[in-house]
């Protein structure tokens, strides 16, 4: 029987084909289908249901408003990041949790979860022969921690802070109760953290605020002292020392005095100008100040109003007129004398105020100098000041923090930071198994699987294939599977093929007869002609031999007459097959006579195209539609483009070498020199393939073989007449 390309190059799938033999078998699908379906129906409704509840918890910070005051009251709580919240979701999954939600609950009460507590047979069994581990060896609470688990799932929500707690149960109740508190715990657990650590806060800061204390108490006298020894005296809330207190009042006073002095001394320098020239000195502020001035210039206006009355009565030289021009002069006198002791009086207060500057003068440089060294020991209280200041301000920071742990100490002043958006409720329909989708998917499942089977049977049988008339296969059947309405009637034309043939079955080749008388010399009359000349050390048999005990593992056969020599090499090749070798045989004709016996396509990838690099390594080998043997055919490339490339022939062949027994590259009528270009590697054999040799031609090519360095030539010689077509195609 032919054989089939495997790359289908020529055949396509018939779908009106796959679809009717779908629809012939279409009572076994639809009763394998039927029968799936209610299995299905049965088997779902026999599994006991379990339930899934969930319930979803807000991760975010909660502070009492009454905790915090002033400053820390308006201070922004930092929101969870994805790792906050990521850990969260691990501290919902912690054992511990686990342990005190399955105490709540007793859930070591429920054989749901402690199955092991019972095992099965099967159990038993692998626990007998060291399969499995012994369930029992663990505690109970164990096993009931990992059937927890195993119906737990916590996850976060993507993209935002809630986390969903989801468990499964047999039991309704159990499922909703289980989620919730688990909640429960957790925010007790967060909210017992927070107050074992306000509780630590607390004791530790009740030691630090003692010691503190303690340090203050003894820096602010360390700063009394220092004081005290420095003379440093504080005056007022601006912290200024006595020294610097005195040496500014002195400074004051000085600029006073400097002041009266230069007052005092002008101010006597202009009376007794005034009075030196003679004018009037009663608008002298000093003279005005004077009350015995004043009363004097009171009594010499009276005296000067009696004479300015008494003139106009009596005459100048009335004796009452000269008394009073007497005593107006004397007062005036009076008046004179007074003011010159006003300027006597402010020339001593000018003197005074002068002795009083030289004193003032002589205290300032003292003090200066008492400042500079007050100055440098300011520098040592500023400095234990600062250490005192730095502890009465950790001291007061304590307190605050002290005062603010204290009122977090109750029970409720300290919630968990994670609020409960959504509680978990009793679920009214089991989550597993869900009946009617479990029955329509195994139904619809089955239907298509079996429509797939149906269709897969079809195209490896090959009744889904068809020709598609691109390409013409060449496709022989061997002699001994010839049909037997041809063995009766040898000479009767050929029926026509029915359409629905496979295409592996078609023979309608132009060069059909070619092939078939050439397919005959090889299989039906060369065996006769091996039987006559089974002892000829030149035949098929013999040069098989000779390949086998060599271990030959690369032979290039020369064949001088054309495609009667590739006959031999092809039937060389199926002999060296039959004995069980691995065998593959290279077409490096140009006539392409092994592509035409051995190949089931004419258009098969091959050498050439392997040359090319057109084709890909595994796609150039296929096998003989004759025997075991493989064969690399000439190829669809251009043989002249091919040749170009034929000094990778030696590395394909070695590669070919590397995976069969055999690699017997037939080279047609090709001369020595080209066999050597092509066989560089030398770990070879040269076959001379030729049906009916001459001793001179034989002593010709040895000549030819030995000029490149091939003495050992062998020889194969199938003693067969060229048939007309034969020598047609040479």
């Amino acid at each position: 029987m032919p054989s089939v390309d495997r790359d289908q190059h020529d055949v396509d799938i018939d779908l009106a084909q796959l679809f009717r033999a779908v629809w012939q078998r279409k009572g076994r699908i639809l009763g394998a289908t039927a029968l799936v379906g209610v299995l299905a129906f049965v088997g779902a409704n026999a599994i006991s249901p379990t339930y899934k509840s969930d319930a979803k918890l807000l991760i975010e910070p909660r502070e009492p408003t009454f905790s915090a005051s002033g400053a820390n009251s308006a201070t922004v709580e930092t929101m969870p990041d994805e790792l906050n919240v990521a850990s969260q979701v691990q501290l919902l999954q912690s054992v511990d949790l686990i342990k005190q939600v399955a105490r709540e609950l007793n859930l070591n009460e429920r054989t749901e979860f402690d199955p092991d507590s019972s095992p099965s047979v099967i159990t038993d069994f692998l626990v007998l022969f060291g399969l499995k581990s012994n369930p029992l060896e663990l505690p109970p609470e164990e096993r009931v921690i990992n059937a927890f688990k195993e119906k737990l799932a916590v996850y976060q929500v993507d993209k935002s802070r809630v986390i969903g707690i989801e468990f499964t149960s047999q039991d309704p109740k159990l499922a909703a109760a289980v989620p919730n508190t688990m909640i429960d715990v957790y925010r007790s657990l967060q909210s017992g953290a927070k107050l074992d650590s306000n509780s630590d806060a607390v004791r530790w800061l009740e030691t630090e605020i003692a010691n503190l204390r303690e340090k203050v108490r003894e820096a602010e006298q360390t700063v009394a002292e220092y004081r005290s020894s420095a003379g440093l005296m504080s005056l007022g809330s601006d912290q200024s020392s006595f020294s610097s207190k005195q040496l500014s009042d002195i400074s004051t006073e000085l600029a006073r005095v400097r002041g009266e002095r230069a007052n005092a001394e002008a101010t006597a320098e202009n009376l007794r100008a005034s009075i030196r020239a003679g004018r009037s000195t009663e608008t002298l502020d000093a003279v005005a100040r004077s009350e015995s001035i004043q009363r004097l210039r009171a009594t010499e206006s009276q005296l000067s109003a009696q004479i300015s009355d008494l003139s106009t009565r009596l005459l100048d030289g009335h004796p009452q007129m000269k008394a009073l021009r007497a005593q107006l002069a004397g007062i005036r006198e009076q008046v004179q004398a007074e003011s010159l002791k006003v300027a006597a009086g402010l020339e001593n207060e000018a003197a005074v105020a002068r002795e009083r500057e030289t004193q003032l003068l002589a205290q300032l440089n003292t003090l200066k100098a008492d400042t500079a060294r007050a100055g440098e020991d300011e520098v040592g209280l500023k400095s234990l000041e600062r250490e005192a200041t730095a502890q009465r301000q950790l001291l007061e920071t304590y307190l605050a923090r002290y005062r603010e742990a204290s009122s977090r100490l109750d029970k409720d002043s300290s919630p968990a930071d994670a609020r409960v958006i959504s509680t978990a409720i009793e679920p009214q329909e089991p989550n597993f198994p869900k009946v009617l989708p479990i029955t329509i998917v195994a139904t619809l499942s089955t239907m298509i699987l079996a429509a797939v089977a149906v269709m897969l049977a079809e195209l490896f049988s090959g009744r889904a294939l068809r020709p598609t008339g691109a390409v013409v296969p060449v496709a022989v059947r061997r002699e001994e599977e010839a049909l037997p309405q041809q063995e009766a009637a040898p000479d009767q034309d050929r029926p026509e093929r029915s359409t629905d043939t496979p295409a592996s079955l078609l023979n309608v080749a132009p060069d059909e007869d070619l092939v078939e008388e050439m397919e005959q010399a090889v299989t039906a009359e060369l065996p006769a002609t091996e039987t006559a000349e089974e002892h000829d050390e030149f035949s098929i048999a013999s040069v098989a031999n000779f390949l086998v005990e060599q271990e030959t593992r690369i032979a290039f056969a020369i064949s001088p007459s054309g495609d009667d020599g590739s006959l031999g090499t092809v039937a060389l090749a199926r002999e060296l097959a039959e004995r069980g070798k691995r065998m593959v045989l290279v077409d490096m004709t140009g006539s392409a006579c092994p592509t035409r016996l051995m190949a089931s396509w004419r258009d098969l990838p091959g050498i050439t195209d392997l040359l090319t690099g057109e084709a890909a390594f595994a796609d150039c080998i296929h096998p003989d539609r004759s025997s075991t043997a493989d064969i690399v055919p000439q190829g669809n490339a251009d043989i002249r483009q091919a040749m170009r490339g034929a000094d990778r022939l030696s590395m394909i062949v070695d590669a070919l070498a590397d995976v069969y027994d055999l690699v017997l590259v037939e080279c047609g009528p090709a001369n020595a020199q080209g066999v050597a270009r092509l066989s560089r590697n030398g770990r070879h054999e040269i076959i001379l393939s030729a049906p009916e040799p001459r001793a001179d031609e034989l002593a010709e090519i040895m000549v030819t073989f030995e000029d490149v360095g091939y003495s050992d030539l062998v020889l194969l010689s199938v003693k067969t007449p060229p048939s007309r077509h034969a020598r047609d195609a040479a």
